[in-house]
């Protein structure tokens, strides 16, 4: 059965691909491969979260329709994160990355294990991650929070633009 997912896009580095924009553009073809891309959003410039010193980045959205259960699209962006230079392991958590994918909603799935956590658990704090959602996908719903995309967004307030 086809399904809907919802995948935050981000970008602080240039890589053999070219700049931010240039990674994120690859990044939506080859997750394209994983389903049918059905809308991408605009790409944001933003500050980066936490405490690592490091560049802004470029952050988008993307719909998603897929066949894929949820932990094998997990895998999927993985896998593409792997494939275009992504080193997750022996680097400093939240730093600067090539390309960044996360899943933040699948339809109306809730998934709690190890591996993945769906709806994504820190979607709803991150402006950088409703802003561009909010665009393609304002009336995605919240599973276990019930609040749409945009209501998120509203409840991030006019203050914590990045």
């Amino acid at each position: 059965m086809m399904m809907r997912a919802a995948v935050a896009v981000g970008s602080n580095l240039e890589s053999e691909f070219g700049d931010r924009e240039a990674n994120l553009r690859v990044a939506v073809e080859r997750v394209g491969e994983l389903g049918r891309v059905v809308s991408v959003s605009s790409f944001y410039d933003t500050a980066p979260v936490g405490s690592v010193e490091q560049p802004r980045f470029l952050n988008g959205a993307l719909l998603l329709e897929t066949e894929l259960e949820p932990l094998e699209l997990m895998r999927g962006l993985l896998g593409v994160e792997r494939a275009m230079g992504r080193v997750r392991s022996g680097v400093a958590a939240k730093g600067p990355r090539v390309i960044d994918l996360d899943l933040l909603l699948f339809g109306d799935v809730v998934v709690v294990s190890e591996e993945l956590m769906l709806p994504h658990p820190a979607m709803h704090e991150r402006r950088f991650v409703l802003e561009p959602l909010a665009e393609i996908a304002g009336e995605m719903r919240h599973p276990v929070l019930g609040w749409t995309v945009a209501e998120m967004l509203e409840r991030q307030g006019v203050g914590n633009r990045e």
